[in-house]
Formats: structure tokens, sequence, C-alpha cells
């Protein structure tokens, strides 16, 4: 690690007049501040101060040394001043101290030492003292040391030949766990000494691109994707392919792996291989999971914005005016209304659409998309031929649509393969469009009659819970949002209530249909995560780490806003007590939406659309009383556990 590497000409102040150490130290510290090198200033602040208490950080000749690290440093690095006149910092000398380097290291610490003896041996040398007092601007001070470096430990490896890792992170929703995963990548390799740039392809769309460049460069590729991306650009590479939790959860294990040549070479063509996996049992759950969530991802948005819509649709109506046509009374929320019903009448089309394609890419969409509108249609062959009721088979007939279409296209393509080379151009123009609906087609009015009549029966049964079924439901919805926190379990329970929602919205269900009651307890179940553990650390600060009582107050937003993603650090962290607690709070929350008749029309927002909700009392309360809960339980789990890891 060089010198020069960790200075900064925004960190240095030269020939500077200060009134004592307390000054000196002042303006260090404000340093410091620059270029994001520390994530709390006062933390460091504090632990600079008590470093200081113990011991003087003065070395003799007129040097001084004060440091501080902890969880407060985003990355190393120097803070540097020269005094026109020194001052007393009590060296053994008893010279004044009047050439100063500020060390600001990570919390490990492990660099520290390092620095600090690299910087000794070279300030031993009294003619760089002199060239360092003597150098008026900071590129003098710079190109003194880097002199100084070269001069004493030769010519090093340049930083850019560290070893290179890129990166790609995509979660389902886009929303959490693809920016957590990105920023534990590069937090990880900063540590290992690794260059990495990191691709992300989240709700806002993809930034910082891998380009051709960045891909030939580089010594090995991270995917840690639940969602399908395009990997044909790392044919030839070492790639190592995981879900993104793993990249929040261990992501210096995955560079390793990279950096040890244990990630396997991406033959070409790798983009068949989600269907090869379809065909091997031990590949199959996670490739079925990660197939849904890209359809599921590009559902999402269409969900969100149109059951909002329809939300506030209900809201500027007047159910005076008319109960059967609640929603459309008035202009306002006619309007409304049908901005959002279009919105969601699109769902299921996306869905099955986006699931076809990740299957067999683009020959998959154009089927995909007409199942999942038969799917909300209903047409069967007997509704062709003797003019019966369309039975629409809503979400679970758009996910069978999705593979099916998938499926299909990608063993028609393989059997093209054998086409002449001259008839290439009619595939996609022709043979894969003409098929492709013609099968979903025949597959749909096959599927629809047993599917729909299975759905039926299952929203009549769970409109007619009461008492404990009731309670047991929105239970086991809460509980299921608090078990991984944006994992697979979590999606599980949220698009099944959003899908249930849609499909209550398209056959225009009242507002206190099971549906609705379903949303409310799922949503309110995936605020207490990080409610509880906000709350926690508010109330029982001794129980948490100094890193974990910084992070605590932003989960108070996160909670409100229904990103329960915000509480995966803390049960990365602890989670034998934090996961227990969470699940305990939201089944909890769950439970109480559910008994009490709560109801939401909106999908997402949390506590911006409690005015939409049915008993918004009673689901304030609820939440109230589940966060409590697990904040309580998480307390007493901790509390059992001792405190001497909280002051570590």
């Amino acid at each position: 690690m060089r010198i020069t590497d960790l200075l900064s000409a925004s960190r240095m102040r030269l020939h500077v007049a200060v009134a004592d150490k307390q000054d000196a130290l002042d303006q260090l510290i404000a340093l410091t501040r620059q270029d994001g090198l520390l994530t709390d200033s006062d933390a460091f602040r504090r632990a600079v101060l008590e470093r200081e208490e113990q011991v003087s950080t003065a070395i003799q000749e007129g040097i001084a040394v004060p440091h501080g690290r902890g969880a407060s440093v985003r990355r190393t690095g120097l803070a540097v001043m020269t005094l026109n006149r020194g001052v007393e910092w009590g060296a053994m000398d008893g010279q004044p101290s009047d050439l100063l380097f500020l060390i600001a290291a990570t919390e490990d610490g492990t660099s520290y030492m390092e620095i600090l003896s690299r910087l000794m041996s070279l300030l031993m040398d009294r003619e760089f003292q002199k060239q360092l007092r003597a150098a008026a601007t900071p590129q003098e001070f710079l190109d003194a040391v880097d002199k100084a470096e070269q001069a004493r430990f030769g010519e090093e490896k340049p930083k850019e030949d560290a070893p290179r890792i890129l990166a790609v992170t995509a979660c389902p929703t886009g929303i959490a766990h693809t920016y957590m995963a990105a920023e534990a990548l590069e937090q990880a390799a900063s540590h290992l000494g690794v260059t990495i740039k990191v691709e992300t392809r989240g709700s806002a769309g993809v930034q910082n691109r891998l380009t051709a460049e960045d891909i030939e460069t580089a010594d090995g590729i991270i995917l840690a994707v639940d969602r399908t991306v395009d990997e044909d650009r790392f044919a030839g590479k070492p790639v190592l392919k995981v879900p993104v939790a793993d990249g929040v959860h261990r992501p210096a294990e995955l560079i390793q792996t990279v950096l040890d040549g244990r990630a396997p070479v991406m033959p070409a063509g790798a983009k068949r291989a989600p269907l090869d996996e379809l065909i091997q049992p031990a590949g199959l759950p996670r490739a079925i999971y990660r197939h849904l969530m890209e359809g599921v991802s590009h559902m999402l948005p269409f969900v969100i914005g149109g059951g909002i819509l329809v939300a506030l649709g209900y809201l500027f109506d007047d159910p005076a005016l008319g109960a059967v046509t609640f929603g459309q009374n008035t202009p306002i929320a006619a309007f409304l209304t049908m901005l959002g019903r279009t919105s969601m009448n699109l769902m299921l089309p996306v869905l099955a659409g986006y699931i076809a394609r990740s299957l067999a890419d683009r020959p998959g969409l154009m089927p995909g998309f007409v199942g999942g509108a038969l799917s909300t249609s209903g047409i069967t062959f007997d509704t062709i031929f003797n003019g019966t009721a369309a039975v629409p088979s809503g979400f679970v007939g758009a996910v069978l649509a999705g593979f099916a279409a998938g499926l299909f296209m990608r063993a028609i393509r393989r059997l093209c393969d054998h086409l002449p080379d001259r008839m290439a151009g009619i595939k996609p123009t022709l043979i894969y469009p003409i098929t492709g609906v013609l099968f979903i087609g025949v597959f749909m009015c096959l599927v629809d009659p047993f599917v729909g009549g299975f759905s039926a029966r299952l929203s009549e049964m769970l409109n007619n819970m009461s008492g404990a079924s009731r309670l047991a439901l929105g239970a086991i919805l809460g509980g299921m949002m608090a078990v991984d926190m944006g994992g697979p379990v979590n999606k599980a329970a949220y698009v099944a209530a959003t899908g249930a929602m849609a499909t209550a919205v398209a056959s225009g269900l009242p507002l206190t249909s099971a549906a609705y009651r379903m949303m409310a307890a799922v949503m309110a179940g995936g605020m207490v995560p990080p409610l509880a553990l906000a709350l926690c650390a508010t109330c029982f600060p001794r129980l948490f780490t100094q890193q974990e009582r910084r992070i605590a107050p932003v989960n108070y937003l996160l909670g409100l806003c229904f990103v329960t993603e915000g509480a995966v650090p803390f049960a990365a962290a602890d989670p034998l007590r934090v996961i227990p607690a969470c699940v305990l709070g939201g089944a909890l929350s769950g439970a109480l939406s559910m008994f009490w008749g709560c109801t939401l029309p909106a999908p997402h927002g949390g506590v911006l659309v409690f005015p939409l909700a049915g008993n918004p009392r009673w689901y304030m309360l609820a939440l109230l009383l589940g966060t409590v809960a697990a904040a309580l339980v998480l307390a007493l789990l901790r509390h059992h556990r001792g405190t001497a890891k909280a002051h570590r």
C-alpha cells in the first residue's frame, strides 16, 4: 500500500498557523471529511481524541501521527498539515510538532500498522523531512513522497494492475438487494485490495454498465442475481453465479473464490443454460424461482402504479352516489380508476411474457404476452363452441402460460437450428409467431377451466374465512414477510397478495373481499422488521454495536415506506435473534390486521397509502403492536446474549 495512494490534495493544508494542539487536531479532523473518507465524522473525532488521551502520538523531530479507526471510516486515508510554528504535542524530546499526519483507518485496523511502519521508515530521512516542510503546494508535497517511496521501496505494482473483478447485481424487485449487494462487494474489494466495477440492474435501470473493454480486461466476473441477465457477453471468462443474497452476506468469499481461480469459465451460448437447469432436479427449484422473478420484476410497476391509482379513485369517490359503481361516480375518481385498471390489466400479460422471455429469449415474449392475456379473458373451447361463460385463470394461469410458452419456444428454436441458413429470416417473422400463438392458444383453452375453477373456489374459501382461520392466514402472511426480508419467502407472500388483489380489481370485487385483507396483512408484516429494529436500538442502545446504532434510525423511514430490506444488515449479523423476533412481530401484525378486517387496495407505499385502508385506526394499532412486540422480544434475546459484544 503506497502512501501516495492514501493522500489527496484536498486533505492537505500547508504552512498553517494554529493556536495549540487542539486547534491543530480540529483542523486535521475537518480535512478527513473530504472525498467521502468518513461515514460519521463525529464518531471518528471521538476515536481520535480518545486515542490522544491514552498517550501522545507525537514522535521526535517535530513529527506527530494522530490516528483513529473504526466503522466511521469508509476507506483508509491520510490528512496532512505543516505548521508555520510548531505546537506542544507531548513529544519525548520536548520539541514542538510542526509536521502532522492524521491516519483514518477502517474498523479491522489491519492496514494501520502497515501505514505507520511505512511512513516512519520514510520520515527517518531528515532530508525528506526538510522537503516536506518546504513544500509550497500539495503537488510538491505529493511529488516528494512519491520520490522517497520509489527510492526506498522501488517500483511497485501500479494500483491499476491490481486484480480486477467485475460484478452484476440484480434482485427481483430491483429496490434494495441490488444496491446492498453492490455496496457489500465494493467494500469487500476495498479491504482485499482488489479493483471492482459493479453493474446494478435495479428499478432505476442499468447503472454503471460494463463495457466490452471492462470484460476483456477482467480477471473474473461475479453474477449476484436472482433475475435473468445477458450472460453471453461473459463467454470465455471465469464467472461465479450466485443468488443476490450471497452478494449481500458473503462478498469477500465470492471475490476470493474468483481470485483463487475456482470460478468456472462460461462457455459460448451460455444463455441456453437456464432451460437445461429445468431438466436437472438439483437446479429445478432455483431455476423456477429465477424465471418467475424475472416476470414478477417487470410486473410489479404495473401492479404498484395501477393499484395505487385505483385506490386513489376510491378515495376521491363518494359511495353514497352508488355502491355498485363506487370508484367511478365522480369524474376524478373515474379517471384515476380507469388509468389504474388499464395498468393492472397489463399485469398478467407482462408477467407471462417476461417469464417466457427469460426461458426462450425474444421468441418467447410474444406467445407469453398472448398467454397472459388469455388467462385474463378466460376463453375456453366451451366458450368458443357453446357460448358458455369465460373462466379467467388469473395469476396462476399467467404463470403457467409463461412457463409453457417459454419451454415450447425453446424447443421450437432448437428444432429450427436444423433448418438451412437461407431460411433463417423466416424464423422470427413467421415460424416463431405462428407456432407460438397456436400452441399457447390451445394450451390456455385447456388450462383455463381447471385453474379458473380452482381459483374461484379458493377465492370463495378465503372470503368465507372467519375466526381462527382468518387469524392463521394473517399470521402466516405477516410472518412470511419477515422470514428473509426481501428473499424468496418474502416475495412468495407478496406476490400471492398482489396477484389476489389484481384479480379482485379486474373482477370488480368489493373492497371488503379477502384479497384486500391479504394485502393489508402482507404490508403490515413487511413494515414490522425495520421499524422494530429501529425502535429496539432507540430504547435499548447498549444491546447494539456502534455501527448498528448509527444505521438504526434510517430504518424508521424504510419501515414506514414498506422497505423490509432495511432490516437485512441486522439479520445478517445476528440471524438467530433478529429473525425470530421479527417473524413473531410480523405474524402478530398480520393476524391482528386480518382479525380486525383491515383492508388495503394499494400494493405498496407504506404509511403514504394508510388513508386508503379500511379500518385505518385498527390497522395502525395492528402495526404498532407487532412492532413493539418484535422490539421487546429482540431486546430480551439480546439481553440474554449479554452486551459485551456491543461494546467491542
